[in-house]
């Protein structure tokens, strides 16, 4: 594949959010990207694929489509999987993990006899090793999808998911991935020009991706991609894309966070601290009965509360999402509102003006959703 020719590049989102990802991604000037179940795809070069890791804040991972043919059964698979090009993106000194799914629609529909098939060809027409337990050099995934007898390959570009920044070392209990915080924000209207609060923040997460945003600073800045071990990689156009990173933006704003934890306060501190945004956030221990509101400019309050499926006792929440919603009715007028929660119930127990729900959210093995408001009375 040449550095030049425009390819599929598939961005992964977590289901229920591809429309925040598709409007992030049209916003970065990637053109025309169309959403699609279970991420956004557009056309783009391998430059394209080295901007989306390094820039866009949402995606779970980016795939680049290397290519694709059509196969009826195993033996014509392992035929086209030897000519196929192996060695224009993927290196002999690399291990190689396989990943297949396939579906009834498929005469092969066996995902395990796939995988072999093609590993073997990758391993004896390209000569690099299969991934296995112990290896010591990260390795590359190729992920094939075979549907209606169409294979489509494609490799993994990010390695690593993409919500770990770099930074973020500490986590407490069922953390909020960066990636669907971003998201989340990005869903309910934030775009950096505003104060951010929550008053339950864990390790931090929302807190420091507005900080993030609100001071222009990329997500990819500080960590490796699996584009840098790939046959085609450029570490000139790399190199340079990362050289024309602008520079921080100067913000007044303050972004706050509080949590009866104290551990959690400590823990969000010190991520802060690590991804450079310390200056912008104030972490307080405080309980949900002496949450104040901050001064200066009103902004968006968002919170992920117990939802009683995994952390706590269900019954005992009622009384902390009334007391939530007591708390922003009396002291956060004119703010905005996101709470995160699989219970419709525990969020009306608020009390809170909610907006029209959008799309269930796949989050730590949940389904949840996104309750918004307006600027409260």
């Amino acid at each position: 594949m040449t550095s030049d020719a425009p390819f599929e590049i598939f961005l992964i989102a977590p289901p229920g959010l591809e429309t925040p990802l598709c409007q992030e991604a049209r916003a970065a000037g990637f053109a025309n990207p169309r959403q699609v179940p279970g991420g956004v795809a557009f056309e783009g070069t391998w430059q394209d694929v080295y901007r989306a890791n390094l820039y866009l804040r949402g995606a779970t991972r980016v795939l680049a489509r290397i290519g694709s043919f059509r196969a009826f059964h195993l033996a014509q698979l392992d035929k086209r999987a030897r000519k196929f090009p192996w060695g224009e993106v993927l290196r002999p000194d690399v291990p190689v993990r396989v990943e297949v799914v396939t579906n009834r629609k498929s005469k092969i529909y066996h995902a395990g006899a796939a995988t072999q098939r093609i590993e073997t060809a990758i391993t004896e027409e390209l000569g690099a090793p299969i991934a296995g337990e112990g290896d010591q050099a990260e390795p590359v995934t190729v992920k094939v999808r075979i549907d209606d007898n169409t294979c489509i390959f494609s490799v993994d570009t990010s390695g690593e998911g993409l919500h770990k920044r770099g930074h973020k070392v500490a986590v407490g209990k069922a953390p909020m991935r960066e990636t669907l915080a971003a998201l989340m924000l990005r869903a309910c209207g934030y775009d950096g020009q505003e104060p951010v609060l929550d008053p339950m923040c864990g390790s931090g997460t929302f807190v420091i991706e507005a900080a993030e945003i609100a001071r222009g600073l990329a997500p990819g800045r500080g960590r490796p991609f699996a584009f840098e071990r790939l046959a085609n990689f450029d570490a000139d156009v790399w190199q340079a894309l990362k050289a024309q990173l602008p520079a921080p933006r100067h913000s007044e704003l303050r972004h706050h966070g509080s949590d009866r934890n104290a551990g959690a306060v400590e823990m969000a501190t010190q991520n802060a601290e690590r991804a450079g945004v310390s200056d912008l956030c104030r972490f307080g221990h405080a309980a949900m009965s002496d949450l104040e509101r901050p001064e200066g400019p009103t902004g968006l309050v968002i919170v992920n509360p117990p939802y009683g499926a995994r952390i706590g006792n269900k019954k005992q929440l009622y009384a902390v999402y009334g007391a939530l919603g007591e708390v922003l009715k009396t002291r956060f007028s004119g703010w905005r509102v996101g709470l995160v929660t699989s219970d419709t119930q525990l969020a009306r127990a608020t009390g809170l003006p909610f907006l029209p729900l959008g799309a269930p959210i796949a989050h730590g093995g949940l389904k949840v959703r996104l309750f918004r408001t307006d600027p409260l009375p």
